[in-house]
C-alpha cells in the first residue's frame, strides 16, 4: 500500500476512535452521571400525600343535648402549582416553546391564569364565584402548592354531586368534604361555648413540609370552652395518598387513613336552665347571671347579656358583622359572668365570714347613720340609722355602719386573708379564658398597680367591708362564696366541664368535685355560719329585709342584695346585685345576678333572681323547661329603677319597706374616685371573610381550545 493511502487510513482510524470516544464520554455523562436528572424529566405517574384536618369533637350539656357539632361542608380547592403547570403545557402545545408568553411565563400572575384557564370551565357547571385575587396571588407566593387555596366553601350537596358525576378533569382543581362547626341553638351559651378560628396557613413545621405534598391544618378554638378544651376537641389528622399522572390527574387513591374524631366535652350546664336564665336577663340591658350547684361546684347556667351568635364566626365572619361586634359599646363579646363588677353590699357576706372566723360572730354595733374616719363620713343607706344591730339583723337590713365598724375591729390584714381564703382577688380557675381575678384592698395587684405606695387605711378597710371603691368581684366568684355559705362551709372550685370522653380512649377528664377549702378547718364554727345563713333568710323573708323580691312562694330562699357606686362608660353609675341560695335547709341552687346601671339590687336584680328560682323549682316539680334557638341581644344603657314581677299568689301584696342600698353612700367622699368595675379583657381576633376585589369580580372569558 502506498504511503499516502496508509496515512489516510491512519487518519480515518484516528477520527473514528476519537468520535467513538466522544460518543462514549457523552453516553457516560447522560446515562450514568446525569441519569436521575433526565429521569425526573420523563413524564410518569407519581404519588402525593395529603394531610386532612381532624374532626372536632361535640360539646354537649350535662344531659347530652348537643350544643356544638360538625356538619359536612363541600369546598372547591386549588392546587395552584398544578394549575400553573397545566396551563403552561397548554401554551407549549398550542403556541410552541418560543412563544413570548411561554418565555415570560413566570411573570404571569396566578390569578390571571385562574381567570382565563379555570373559572370559565367552572362557570359552565355553575361553580364559579367571585373571590379575592390578591389573596390568591399572595397564597401562591407563600405556599405554592403545599396548602390548597379554598376557592369556594359554600357548595350545596347537589353541586358537589354534579362535580363528582361530570368529573370536570381540571388538573389542580378538587372538591373536598370538610367538617364545619355548627352551634345548634343560636346565641345560647355563646360566652360559654366560644367560637373557632380557621387554621392559620403559616403554621407548618419543616417536618410537615417534607411529609406532605398538600397540607390543611385544624381549626382552633379561640374563645370559651372551644379555646380551653381545644386540645381535647381536636381530632387526629387524616392522611390521603393519591396516584396522579404527568398531567396532575388523579388515577387512584393508594391509601387513606381517615381523620379521627376529637373528644366529646360534656358541660355541667343544663341547656334548658341556660335558656331560662338568658331569657330572664333580657329584661335588662347588660347583666350576668350564674346558677351553681353548691354541693359540687358545678355551673348549671352561666349567662351574659348582650351576647353573640357563634355560628357567625364559621368559617369566617363577615367584616360588617365583626365591625358591629367590635364597635358595640355594650361589648357583647365579653363574658360578664367572669368579669369585674363592684360588689357593693354582697361583700358583707365575706366580711361576715371573716368576722366569724376571727371571733366576732356575736358582736353588736350601733348604727347612727354614718361612720366617721377623721373628717370623712361614710354614710349608711338609711341616713337616720338602724340603731344597735347584731350580725343577723345587719345582713337582713344590709347595714353599712355595722360592717364598716366590724371590719376595722377585725383588722385589714385579717380581712384580706379571709377574703383571699374565699377566692376573692384571684381567678377561680374555671375552664374559661379571660377570667378576671378582681381585686381587693391590700392584695398584690392593689399595692403594685392600683394604688402603688399607699397603705390600707381604716376608711379603705371600711369600704372594703361594704364592697365599695377599690373592690372588684365577678359574679362567678360571688357564686362560689355564697355556695360555701349554703353548703355549710365547703368552698368548691367552680366547674363548667363535667367530663371529657374520647371515642376510643374513654373518659379523659373525670366528673369529680374539687374541694379547695374547708372553712370549718379554718376557724369557722357551724353555729357561727348558721347565723350568717339565718341573716340571709331574714333578708329574703322578714319585714325590713332588702332581698324580699327574691323570695318564692312555698320555698325558703336566703338572699343578699348589693348596690355599688361605680363608673360605667365614664359616667357615675350603679351595679345592682342579688345573690341567693335555696331551698334553705337543703340547698340545691345558688343564683347570682349582677346588672349594670341598676338603681337598686333589691328592685332590679332581686326580681330576676326570683324568676330564675321559680323556673328551677317548676322544673323540680316536673315542668319541662323550654329549649329554643336564641337570638342575640345587643344590650343597652338604660338606667333601670326596677324590674316588674308577675303576680304569684299574693306575694306582691307584701309591703316592702324600701329599696335598700342606693350605692350613693360614698358619693361625696373626697377620696380617690371609684374604679371602673368592668375590665376589658383581650378579644381574640377571628378569621374575617375577605371580600372579592376587582380582578376576582370580573366575569371570566373562556379560552377557545382548537381541536
Amino acid at each position: 500500500m502506498e504511503p499516502r493511502y496508509r496515512l489516510r487510513l491512519y487518519l480515518l482510524t484516528a477520527l473514528i476512535i476519537i468520535g467513538f470516544g466522544a460518543l462514549l464520554s457523552r453516553l457516560y455523562q447522560y446515562q450514568i452521571k446525569e441519569r436521575s436528572r433526565f429521569l425526573n424529566q420523563v413524564p410518569s405517574n407519581y404519588t402525593v400525600t395529603i394531610r386532612e384536618p381532624g374532626i372536632r369533637g361535640d360539646i354537649t350539656d350535662r344531659h347530652g343535648v348537643i350544643l356544638a357539632h360538625n356538619l359536612r361542608n363541600y369546598e372547591v380547592v386549588f392546587d395552584l402549582d398544578e394549575i400553573r403547570d397545566d396551563y403552561k403545557r397548554y401554551l407549549i402545545e398550542t403556541k410552541g416553546k418560543d412563544d413570548p408568553e411561554v418565555k415570560e411565563f413566570r411573570k404571569i400572575k396566578t390569578h390571571e391564569i385562574i381567570n382565563k384557564w379555570v373559572r370559565p370551565k367552572l362557570a359552565l357547571h355553575n361553580l364559579d364565584t367571585k373571590y379575592r385575587a390578591s389573596s390568591l396571588d399572595t397564597h401562591y407566593i407563600t405556599h405554592r402548592g403545599l396548602v390548597p387555596f379554598t376557592f369556594r366553601d359554600d357548595l350545596s350537596y347537589d353541586q358537589f354531586a354534579h362535580f363528582a358525576e361530570h368529573n370536570l378533569e381540571l388538573p389542580g382543581v378538587d372538591i373536598r368534604v370538610s367538617p364545619r362547626r355548627q352551634y345548634l341553638y343560636g346565641s345560647l351559651a355563646s360566652h360559654v361555648l366560644g367560637y373557632v378560628k380557621q387554621w392559620e396557613k403559616g403554621a407548618i413545621s419543616a417536618e410537615e413540609k417534607r411529609k406532605f405534598k398538600h397540607y390543611t391544618g385544624d381549626s382552633q378554638g379561640i374563645a370559651g370552652v372551644e379555646a380551653t378544651m381545644n386540645s381535647y376537641l381536636t381530632g387526629d389528622e387524616g392522611i390521603k395518598t393519591l396516584l396522579k399522572n404527568e398531567k396532575g390527574e388523579v388515577l387512584q387513591m393508594v391509601d387513606y387513613i381517615k381523620p379521627d374524631v376529637g373528644s366529646r366535652v360534656e358541660l355541667t350546664i343544663d341547656a334548658r336552665v341556660q335558656c331560662l336564665v338568658e331569657n330572664t336577663l333580657r329584661r335588662v340591658g347588660r347583666a350576668a347571671a350564674v346558677v351553681m350547684d353548691p354541693n359540687t361546684g358545678e355551673i348549671i347556667a352561666m349567662a351574659s347579656v348582650p351576647d353573640f351568635t357563634p355560628s357567625n364566626f364559621v368559617p369566617s365572619i363577615d367584616p360588617t358583622a365583626w365591625e358591629n361586634y367590635r364597635t358595640n359599646k355594650a361589648r357583647p363579646l365579653i363574658n360578664r359572668a367572669i368579669s369585674n363588677f363592684t360588689p357593693g353590699s354582697t361583700a358583707k357576706l365575706p366580711t361576715a365570714i371573716a368576722a366569724a372566723i376571727h371571733g366576732h360572730a356575736y358582736d353588736s354595733e350601733n348604727c347612727p347613720g354614718y361612720v366617721a374616719y377623721g373628717n370623712i363620713q361614710i354614710k349608711c343607706w338609711k341616713r337616720s340609722g338602724h340603731g344597735t344591730l347584731g350580725l343577723q339583723e345587719s345582713i337582713q337590713r344590709s347595714c353599712n355602719c355595722y360592717f364598716m365598724k366590724l371590719a376595722n375591729e377585725i383588722g385589714s390584714n385579717k380581712m384580706l386573708n379571709s377574703f383571699q381564703l374565699l377566692g376573692l382577688g384571684q381567678k377561680t380557675g374555671i375552664e374559661l379564658p379571660s377570667e378576671s381575678p378582681g381585686f381587693i384592698p391590700g392584695n398584690r395587684y392593689w399595692r403594685q398597680q392600683l394604688r402603688p405606695g399607699e397603705s390600707v387605711t381604716p376608711s379603705i378597710t371600711g369600704m372594703m367591708a361594704i364592697g365599695q371603691s377599690d373592690s372588684a368581684t365577678s359574679p362567678l366568684q360571688m357564686a362560689a362564696v355564697v355556695s360555701s355559705i349554703a353548703n355549710r362551709g365547703q368552698y368548691y372550685k367552680p366547674r363548667i366541664v363535667k367530663r371529657v370522653i374520647h371515642p376510643r380512649q374513654g373518659v379523659l377528664v373525670q366528673n369529680r368535685p374539687n374541694l379547695k377549702v374547708n372553712l370549718l378547718q379554718e376557724g369557722l364554727k357551724p353555729e357561727h355560719l348558721e347565723r350568717i345563713r339565718k341573716g340571709m333568710w331574714m333578708a329574703a323573708n322578714q319585714v325590713g329585709g332588702t332581698a324580699r323580691r327574691a323570695s318564692v312562694t312555698d320555698r325558703d330562699v336566703a338572699a343578699k342584695t348589693g348596690t355599688a357606686q361605680t363608673v360605667d362608660m365614664g359616667v357615675k353609675s350603679q351595679d345592682a346585685w342579688t345573690v341567693a341560695f335555696a331551698p334553705y335547709d337543703q340547698p340545691k341552687y345558688v343564683v347570682v345576678v349582677a346588672v349594670k346601671r341598676g338603681a337598686h339590687g333589691g328592685t332590679v336584680a332581686g326580681p330576676l333572681v326570683h324568676l330564675i328560682l321559680r323556673g328551677l323549682f317548676a322544673r323540680d316539680d316536673g315542668l319541662k323547661l323550654p329549649l329554643s334557638k336564641m337570638k342575640e341581644s345587643r344590650g343597652d344603657f338604660i338606667v333601670r329603677e326596677k324590674v316588674d314581677l308577675p303576680d304569684q299568689g299574693g306575694l306582691l301584696d307584701i309591703a316592702y319597706e324600701d329599696g335598700g342600698e342606693t350605692g350613693n353612700e360614698i358619693s361625696d367622699i373626697p377620696m380617690a374616685p371609684p374604679i371602673a368595675s368592668l375590665s376589658t379583657p383581650r378579644i381574640p381576633k377571628p378569621t374575617i371573610k375577605q371580600e372579592a376585589d376587582a380582578e376576582g369580580s370580573t366575569a371570566p372569558k373562556a379560552i377557545i381550545i382548537e381541536e
